[in-house]
């Protein structure tokens, strides 16, 4: 890999893949600060946070949409470098309003738009790959992202965990946009003709189609969530998605609130456990890309959820009657290491059960589903926190995760008539 990478004639994925990393790592270390600044504004709210959170989230259902459609129709390094640069301006921001403001309300704005930004930078660091490299190294390339993009999750969470700790939400909110400046820059150095202009004819154009865009999206749209309905594979994958992302979106906020009153820490603890969480999920994918043909799709689906329920009610009152942090990193990593594999599986078995035409559609409407259980149970899970001991909320879900396991073993004892290969 690092070979491919550090190719002369790969000097432009190069410093897309350096550009990419950097801002993931970036990513990370906002989102600890994030973390940081309701720890400073409203100590131990779960409801503070979750609204803060919400508005990474909310986007997906305005801009998601419509983002990969425009993308396809602009210069992939403009608007990659666009989004850079406007992120890492908003960012800065916001120590800035911090002098000015008590009020949180200026900061939601900022992080909706920050998100907004996003929604667009992904499709289009995407769709940029196949004029970067040849085609015979797509998939070395893709893969490449995909891993990097997890080692920046690990390490972005760890760092940013610390700088937070050390200089406060302040700090971390200055670095993020410090990494997006420099990803924009690493953007804009990739040869092949950039130019930071858009021609005036090119926007009259683009505002002439919106609306023609707008209702082939709607149409688009539609004619996913009828496929997704009809299609039995699918229904049983949006079901499992749904769950797990209801589950995730419950356990989200309440566990980092947890996790602080344990050990008495805003983000330190925090960044570490999430490093031992995530490093557990991806050995967790590895290991069921390397062995998972091995075992049945369903099998594996259930036995993951059984014991990663198991883990989750154990982590809880490990942390909450023995809080050393090697026991609960140690917790943390088994626990991705379950789920880990879930997610592979699920969207392997999408894959296979869709037309290839219909595919797009129903990764697009599946990523509209999965942030909708998130947002509402992220919320609903705040809420209830108000009244309800976080312990019990965590174990609560920890019990539902090994119930739906054994389910789901007596159920689908023949699976779906699909198989993995």
């Amino acid at each position: 890999m690092l070979k491919f990478i550090f190719d002369r004639k790969n000097c432009s994925f190069m410093r897309l893949w350096l550009a990419q990393l950097i801002s993931q790592f970036g990513d990370r270390i906002n989102q600890m600060a994030l973390i940081g600044l309701i720890a400073e504004r409203s100590p131990g709210s779960t409801m503070d946070l979750a609204k803060l959170l919400s508005f990474t989230i909310i986007p997906v259902f305005i801009v998601g949409p419509i983002a990969g459609v425009y993308v396809d129709r602009w210069d992939n390094r403009k608007t990659l470098f666009l989004c850079d640069i406007a992120r890492g301006v908003l960012v800065m921001l916001i120590p800035m309003i911090f002098i000015f403001w008590e009020s949180l309300i200026p900061i939601y704005i900022i992080i909706f738009l920050v998100f907004c930004f996003s929604r667009f930078y992904v499709p289009a660091k995407m769709s940029i790959l196949p004029d970067l490299v040849e085609k015979e190294h797509l998939v070395m390339a893709n893969s490449l992202i995909t891993t990097t993009g997890m080692l920046a999750f690990v390490f972005g969470c760890a760092f940013g965990g610390f700088l937070v700790y050390w200089s406060g939400a302040r700090g971390g909110f200055v670095v993020n946009a410090v990494t997006f400046f420099v990803s924009g820059l690493l953007v804009i150095s990739i040869p092949r003709d950039f130019r930071l202009h858009f021609d005036r004819k090119e926007l009259i154009q683009a505002g002439q189609e919106v609306l023609a865009l707008e209702r082939s999206v709607i149409r688009e749209l539609k004619e996913g969530a009828l496929y997704l309905i009809r299609n039995k594979g699918i229904r049983f994958v949006i079901n499992l998605l749904f769950t797990l992302m209801a589950a995730a979106g419950a356990v989200y906020v309440v566990i980092i609130v947890f996790i602080q009153d344990c050990f008495e820490s805003v983000t330190r603890d925090l960044g570490i456990l999430a490093v031992f969480l995530g490093a557990g999920l991806f050995v967790g994918a590895l290991a069921y890309g390397r062995w998972g043909k091995k075992i049945p799709w369903h099998k594996t689906i259930f036995y993951c959820l059984f014991a990663g329920g198991v883990m989750m009610i154990l982590f809880v009152l490990m942390v909450r009657i023995y809080p050393q942090l090697i026991v609960a990193a140690v917790l943390a990593f088994l626990l991705g290491l379950m789920l880990g594999p879930i997610f592979i599986a699920a969207n392997t078995i999408a894959l296979l059960v869709s037309d290839e035409n219909m595919r797009g559609k129903v990764f697009s409407s599946l990523e509209i589903i999965i942030h909708f259980a998130f947002l509402v149970a992220m919320l609903s899970s705040s809420l209830l926190s108000e009244y309800v001991d976080h312990s019990w909320i965590l174990v609560g879900v920890g019990g539902v995760f090994t119930l739906l396991g054994l389910l789901g073993l007596v159920k689908y004892r023949k699976g779906l008539g699909i198989a993995l290969s």
